[in-house]
């Protein structure tokens, strides 16, 4: 009777052990966020406080890729006494009241109307998901948690060659704007490196939020000031756009794969459903060795067929039917993966009629992990560069261009060649589409945390981030590996150029895969793995962009 007694013992401690890492870590796209992170959290705070401190920090040092004047996911888990427990927040930016399905499709000019000034805008989430997160998770007060995205604001941050590339892509829409133009350029170009950019009015912004919560910037002086600016130039917003915003809580798809549960974004992001077709999907094909040929063009077709359903059934669920239990079950990926030839590639116009979609590729994500074992993946927007290149004066708030993720023209072609689904259509209220996919990756022995930003690639990273998480390789690996993505049209293997070699590329052509070669790297992402077994915590922060990952162990304790 004693060596079950001993065993039963040894495994309670062991539990005992693994049920928080003793340590935190913070990844994120920027060294001064990831700081701002780790500062919380030595304040005491949790991983929810040290979310909202990054996530605005972003906001201030990154105005090119996330902002408070747009929206984002975060997918949180909470330890629990039998399992964790995880929520998912959905602070995706909303179409204003005034908007209608056809509002760009009445003159030529729809496409800079879409992309660039307030009629761009959807109504900002971010500052509402802040203050969700500070009221019903975190454990600090929202002024303290806000507290070091206020003083980059007001002390500034130096610019870096991220920031001057993306200015140049967006130079001249930025220069149309006098308060665009002012803050973040200098003499009307981009900022020499190592400049400082300096942002009071936002600062002020961000204090009125610590202080009063959702109304210092959805009701209020700064509601005023948002509203006024807008309509003054030509946009919709009104007063109840901004007071009648809600933050909404909703349940992440989850789902079984190779030894792990997979916890992801449901709609409106379509990577939640994306990832369950594609590995679910590949459990039903030949085992392949990752990557050999056969493995590469099973994850090709995969994505293709993923894509395709992104592409024609999913928009937001609280306006149109999207049928998740359906998309996720494995019978749906059982028959993703039946229609692949293993020697030919399924050319996408075979599949139906096309239904391309269009999506900005300038976002963020940040992981992160506390003491405790609260975890946060979040992956937050304001769609193009600088957004619509638009800030509204006296608030220091730029502008998304979200209303670009809808489908502007669900009919059918529109000037610019871009097509979408009735389910992404415009209405009042309505989120976009998006494929932001903060995911976590779970068992008995470790803890996956990964995201990054890339448009309509981010599943695809996410993908292959999330295999080589399931294959034991090193975090370092997860954010370095070469990229490949398809996405059903345009029908072609977008390819970073380190990704396949001469004779790899013409083995996928041989099969009758076309290859488009990205030029440049693409995404920034930012991961971390918690070793149950091991009790420790490791941080890799996407080797492409500017960020940081660093891991902090407890304080010594003084003798």
């Amino acid at each position: 009777m004693r060596l079950p007694i001993l065993l039963a013992l040894l495994l309670s401690l062991t539990a005992h052990a693994a049920s928080a890492p003793d340590q935190q870590a913070v990844a994120s796209a920027h060294p001064v966020a990831t700081a701002a992170g780790h500062q919380i959290l030595d304040q005491g705070g949790n991983a929810f406080d040290a979310a909202i401190a990054v996530a605005a920090t972003l906001a201030v040092v990154e105005p090119y890729g996330s902002g408070i004047g747009g929206g984002g996911f975060f997918l949180l888990r909470q330890p629990g006494d039998s399992e964790p427990r995880y929520r998912f927040i959905d602070a995706r930016e909303t179409a204003p009241l005034a908007a209608h399905r056809d509002m760009y499709l009445d003159d030529a000019e729809q496409l800079q109307r879409v992309i660039n000034g307030p009629l761009a805008a959807a109504i900002p989430g971010l500052p509402a998901a802040l203050v969700h997160l500070a009221d019903n998770y975190g454990s600090l007060p929202l002024s303290q948690s806000l507290a070091p995205a206020i003083a980059a604001a007001e002390q500034g941050f130096a610019v870096g060659e991220s920031y001057r590339m993306l200015v140049g892509f967006r130079l001249s829409a930025m220069q149309q704007d006098p308060e665009t133009a002012r803050i973040f350029l200098d003499q009307d170009q981009a900022p020499a490196p190592g400049s400082l950019v300096h942002q009071p009015e936002l600062a002020a912004t961000l204090r009125a939020l610590a202080a009063q919560g959702f109304d210092g910037f959805y009701r209020g002086p700064v509601a005023e000031r948002l509203i006024d600016g807008v309509r003054a130039a030509g946009g919709i917003w009104q007063a109840a756009d901004l007071a009648n915003y809600r933050v909404i809580e909703r349940e992440p798809i989850r789902f079984s794969s190779r030894g792990f549960e997979v916890i992801s974004a449901p709609p409106p992001s379509a990577g939640g459903i994306a990832l369950a077709g594609i590995l679910q999907g590949l459990e039903q094909l030949p085992r392949a060795t990752p990557g050999s040929l056969q493995w590469t063009h099973q994850l090709v077709e995969l994505m293709r067929r993923s894509y395709r359903d992104r592409a024609t059934l999913l928009g937001d669920s609280d306006f149109v039917e999207v049928p998740t239990a359906r998309l996720i079950s494995r019978e749906h990926a059982r028959q993703l993966a039946a229609g692949i030839d293993p020697e030919r590639a399924t050319p996408s116009l075979e599949l139906g009629p096309a239904q391309p979609f269009h999506e900005g590729t300038n976002t963020t994500h940040f992981s992160l992990i506390d003491r405790q074992g609260n975890a946060v993946a979040a992956t937050l927007s304001i769609n193009l560069p600088f957004g619509a290149a638009f800030t509204v004066p006296g608030t220091g708030v730029l502008l998304n261009n979200e209303m670009d993720d809808f489908a502007a023209d669900p009919s059918g072609r529109n000037s610019y060649g871009l097509a979408g689904s009735e389910a992404n259509a415009i209405a009042p209220g309505k989120r976009p589409l998006s494929s932001m996919t903060p995911t976590m990756l779970e068992n008995a022995e470790q803890l996956a945390v990964l995201g990054t930003p890339g448009g309509s690639r981010i599943i695809s990273m996410v993908l292959l981030g999330t295999l080589q998480a399931m294959d034991g390789r090193p975090v370092d690996e997860w954010v370095s590996r070469p990229r490949f993505h398809h996405q059903y049209l345009p029908d072609h293997i977008q390819v970073e150029d380190s990704t396949f070699d001469s004779r790899q590329q013409a083995a996928l052509e041989a099969l009758g895969h076309r290859i488009k070669p990205v030029g440049r790297d693409y995404g920034d992402m930012q991961v971390l793995l918690w070793d149950k077994r091991k009790g420790e915590l490791s941080a890799a922060s996407d080797p492409r962009g500017e960020g940081q990952a660093s891991v902090r162990h407890p304080a010594p304790t003084a003798q």
